[in-house]
């Protein structure tokens, strides 16, 4: 089962975007059609409300009750989260269900380093996969807070591994294709224990920084095994 959460906002009550959720569909179609033959199943989330809204963390409090109710429908199946954006930070918190084998966020949304606050949460990610991938001209999302907590999440997790789309934007249009190609790889490796890519899995067999700024080449996808 692959849950997709869309993007969000940090702070509003508001009913949720429907552009937010009309933009997660390709990439769960995506999926959807690389899995078919396994069995996979792909549902985009559909949230209370767009926004994180501070301690409330309402996407993520959302997330979770999804993944309860692929529990409580389909029985003890494993379950990636699939996030952008703001849904790739829900996806990281709610990591810690016990239903939860992988994360994928792309472009997540981090909060900006800050010594008061308390630093965004990694143990829950111990024990999944977990895949980051960022472009390196985000204007949105810096891509530097998703390195660092990578690097933090690493030191607990080796199965944490961070790409990088050089010159790519948030919405990461610019190599749609390779990206789109990396997250069926790496879903598919993680939910039917399948070899991964050999860029991913040097990517997660490496330590920091190499496997945490592990550079998406071009025309990734054409040739995905060995």
């Amino acid at each position: 089962m692959v849950l997709v959460l869309p993007d969000g906002e940090p702070e509003s009550v508001r009913r949720p975007s429907p552009l937010s959720y009309a933009a997660a569909l390709p990439l769960g179609r995506t999926l959807a059609r690389a899995g078919r033959t396994d069995g996979l199943a792909v549902h985009a989330v559909h949230y209370r409300c767009r926004g994180w809204n501070g301690p409330d963390a309402h996407l993520a409090a959302d997330a979770t009750w999804a993944v309860d109710e692929v529990v409580r429908r389909y029985g003890d199946v494993p379950v990636c989260l699939t996030g952008h954006g703001m849904g790739g930070r829900a996806a990281l918190h709610a990591a810690g269900h016990p239903a939860v084998n992988s994360v994928l966020a792309m472009a997540p949304w981090l909060p900006e380093d800050d010594m008061a606050a308390t630093p965004e949460p990694v143990k829950q990610l111990v024990g999944r996969q977990v895949l980051i991938v960022h472009g390196t001209n985000d204007a949105r999302t810096d891509p530097e807070l998703s390195y660092r907590l990578a690097e933090r999440a690493k030191k607990t997790n080796r199965d944490t591994c961070r790409f990088e789309v050089h010159s790519d934007g948030h919405a990461l249009r610019q190599h749609h294709e390779e990206v789109q190609a990396l997250a069926a790889d790496f879903v598919l490796g993680a939910l039917f224990t399948r070899s991964y890519a050999r860029p991913v899995a040097d990517a997660l067999a490496a330590p920091p920084p190499l496997g945490l700024r592990m550079p998406l080449a071009a025309g990734f996808g054409r040739s995905l095994r060995p």
